[in-house]
C-alpha cells in the first residue's frame, strides 16, 4: 500500500471537515489526514481550530467544553481563546503569567456552501467556486456528513467515471444507460474546474422523479464532470426543460484508508421539490458507490502502469497524474 497523506502539498489545501450546523455549543473532534483536530464555536459565531490536545497533560480538548467564549480542557480546566492563547489556568490564579508553550496552535478555517473547511497548513489556492452558489434562481442543499472506509483517492478516481454507471447504479439510474463511452475531450470547464462534457440517457425510476421534475421513464441529460485538485469533483446536470442540478462532491482524506464524504446540491426548481425529496436519489447513487468502493481494497496506485486504462478513463488518468504529481509520486 501506498500512503499519500503524509505528503506536505496536502497540507496547503482546503478541506470540508463538518457541516456549519455541526458546530454549535459544544466542541467537534475532526481527523484530517491522520491528525485529530477541534472545532469550537464563539458566540458571535466565530470558528477556532486546534490540534486536538491540551498542551498541559494532552487531554482531547474536544470532549471539554465552551464556557464564555473560552474552549475548556475537562483534565484541568485550562482555557483558550478562539485564537488559540490560553486566557485561563485556574490552579495558578488570576494575573500568573502563562507559559508560552500552552498557546494552541490554530489552523485556518472558514465556512462556504453550508460547510466547514479546515486546511492545516497554509492553503496555495481558495475554496474553488461554484458560480449557482451566487445565483438567486439556484437553491443550495446540503446533505449530511458521512464516513467512508474507502481511500480518498479510489472516491475521486470514481466520481470522474461514466463507464460503471451501467454497472454499479443499476438500481437508481443505470439501466438506461449505453454502456458504450463516446470520445472524451478534457478541457477547461471554467476557471476552477478541469473536466469533460457528454450527454447521457438516464433511467427514471419512481424514486427519481421528484430529482427531475419528470414522469418520463429516460430522461435526457447535458452534463459535465470535472475535479479541483486535490479531492474535489463537481458534476452539472442540465435537463431538456431547463432544470439544473448541480452536485458538488466533496472527499475529505481522514486517514490513507478512510474518508469523509458530503455532496452538496444547487438546484434552480423554484423550491417546488422539497429538499429531502431533492437529495434522495443522489443519496441512494452514493450508496451504491459506497457498497462497491469499500469492496476494494488499499489506495489507488499513482503509477503509469500500476492499473490497466481505457479510453474511457481519460478523466481518471489525467486526474492520477496531476495528483501524483502534486504529491511528488515519481513515475506516474
Amino acid at each position: 500500500m501506498t500512503g499519500f497523506i503524509g505528503s506536505d502539498a496536502l497540507r496547503d489545501v482546503w478541506y470540508p471537515v463538518v457541516e456549519t450546523g455541526d458546530v454549535a455549543d459544544d466542541p467537534v473532534a475532526v481527523r484530517l489526514l491522520g491528525e485529530d483536530h477541534v472545532l469550537w464555536r464563539t458566540s458571535d459565531g466565530r470558528l477556532g481550530a486546534a490540534p486536538d490536545r491540551c498542551p498541559h497533560r494532552e487531554s482531547p480538548l474536544s470532549i471539554g467544553s465552551v464556557v464564555e467564549d473560552t474552549l475548556t480542557c475537562p483534565y484541568h480546566g485550562w482555557g483558550f481563546s478562539v485564537d488559540g492563547r490560553c486566557v485561563t489556568v485556574p490552579s495558578s490564579g488570576t494575573g500568573a503569567a502563562v507559559p508560552p508553550a500552552a498557546h494552541l496552535p490554530c489552523m485556518k478555517v472558514q465556512e462556504r456552501y453550508g460547510l466547514v473547511w479546515m486546511s492545516p497548513g497554509n492553503p496555495t489556492v481558495d475554496i474553488p467556486g461554484i458560480g449557482q452558489d451566487d445565483d438567486p434562481a439556484f437553491r443550495r442543499i446540503n446533505s449530511g456528513m458521512q464516513t467512508w472506509a474507502v481511500s480518498t483517492p479510489r472516491m475521486v478516481d470514481n466520481f470522474l467515471d461514466i463507464s460503471h454507471f451501467p454497472w454499479v447504479h443499476t438500481g437508481t439510474f443505470g439501466r438506461a444507460q449505453d454502456t458504450l463511452v463516446p470520445k472524451i475531450e478534457l478541457t477547461e470547464l471554467d476557471d476552477d474546474w478541469f473536466g469533460y462534457a457528454y450527454e447521457v440517457d438516464a433511467g427514471n425510476p419512481a424514486a427519481a422523479k421528484a430529482t427531475t421534475g419528470t414522469d418520463a421513464e429516460v430522461v435526457h441529460r447535458h452534463m459535465s464532470t470535472g475535479f479541483h485538485l486535490p479531492f474535489l469533483t463537481r458534476s452539472t446536470i442540465r435537463y431538456e426543460d431547463g432544470l439544473e442540478h448541480i452536485l458538488l462532491l466533496c472527499s475529505t482524506p481522514i486517514d490513507d484508508l478512510t474518508s469523509l464524504f458530503t455532496f452538496v446540491i444547487w438546484r434552480n426548481d423554484d423550491h417546488r421539490t422539497d429538499p429531502e425529496e431533492a437529495i434522495a436519489f443522489d443519496r441512494a447513487i452514493g450508496a451504491e458507490d459506497k457498497r462497491m468502493l469499500e469492496r476494494v481494497p488499499g489506495t489507488l496506485p499513482l503509477g503509469r502502469t500500476d492499473l490497466v486504462s481505457v479510453q474511457s478513463d481519460k478523466p481518471s488518468v489525467e486526474w492520477r497524474r496531476r495528483f501524483a504529481e502534486m504529491i511528488g509520486v515519481t513515475g506516474a
